[in-house]
């Protein structure tokens, strides 16, 4: 049986508590669960503020790097003091200083083919928040043989989009097959972003999340949100299953043993 919201915890709460929908028991459920957030950068900064704000009880926050100057202009949970510090030991004393209710478990880590498994395992929700193709086609592969929803956001200079990824529906690779030979879309280096354009696109995964969390509302899923900052135009598009997806298809693997993860991610029939 879960504790009853205290004194705080009803005030701290009490805006999203008036909404139809959510009264104590679901705000219960929030503090009692656990999400995931890998990478710390831009879209992980805007969806760890609101998973902690609305009270999602545990948040783990895994990322191999350190502050830099550079990442100051849109990831907004880094300070200029907390320059050279781990992200994700910056983003704990962020979460701490905002909400005191939420515990923050760190992986001060990349996510490898090795890892990925015993990261996930414990957690509701995994949420991406990566700059490489290759780290999501991981992600994407150990959640769905985990059986763990995969909420997905990515943004390149003034566009980004999300959605969400269920047992039940496409994933990833229905999306994507494998890194794309394209130059317009350079993977885990330097790129311009708008910097604004992370935290729209960390909020919609947050939402999403809560959402999932909470059994309300109609999740983005089955489809790709894509927001157009320069004309503010969102654009939802859906995502076909791919009946030769080699990790939701009817022959899907069942182990990413040898998946070269460093390479263009492919998995071949």
């Amino acid at each position: 049986m879960q504790n009853p919201l205290n004194e705080q915890q009803v005030k701290r709460y009490s805006r999203q508590l008036m909404i139809d929908g959510i009264d104590d028991a679901a705000q219960q459920r929030l503090l009692a669960s656990r999400v995931l957030v890998v990478g710390a950068g831009g879209l992980g900064s805007a969806a760890i503020q609101y998973l902690a704000a609305a009270g999602v009880g545990t948040i783990g926050i895994a990322d191999g790097g350190a502050v830099k100057l550079s990442n100051l202009q849109r990831q907004v949970i880094h300070h200029t003091e907390h320059l050279g510090v781990s992200k994700v030991e910056s983003a704990r004393r962020y979460v701490e200083l905002l909400n005191p209710d939420i515990e923050v478990i760190t992986h001060e880590q990349t996510v490898t083919a090795d890892t990925a498994a015993d990261l996930v395992e414990s957690y509701d929700i995994v949420i991406d928040g990566l700059d490489n193709f290759q780290g999501r086609f991981l992600l994407n592969d150990t959640t769905r043989l985990a059986d763990i929803p995969f909420v997905h956001g990515a943004i390149y200079g003034f566009e980004g989009h999300t959605t969400v990824f269920l047992l039940e529906e496409p994933c990833y690779r229905c999306l994507l097959p494998a890194v794309p030979d394209d130059d317009r879309f350079p993977s885990g280096e330097p790129m311009g972003i708008f910097p604004t354009l992370p935290g729209i696109i960390g909020s919609l995964e947050a939402t999403e999340t809560i959402k999932y969390l909470l059994d309300i509302g109609t999740l983005i899923k089955g489809t790709l949100l894509r927001f157009d900052a320069l004309d503010g135009t969102f654009l939802s598009a859906p995502i076909k299953a791919r009946p030769d997806c080699p990790i939701c298809g009817p022959d899907a693997i069942e182990s990413i043993d040898g998946v070269d993860y460093e390479g263009d991610c492919r998995i071949e029939p």
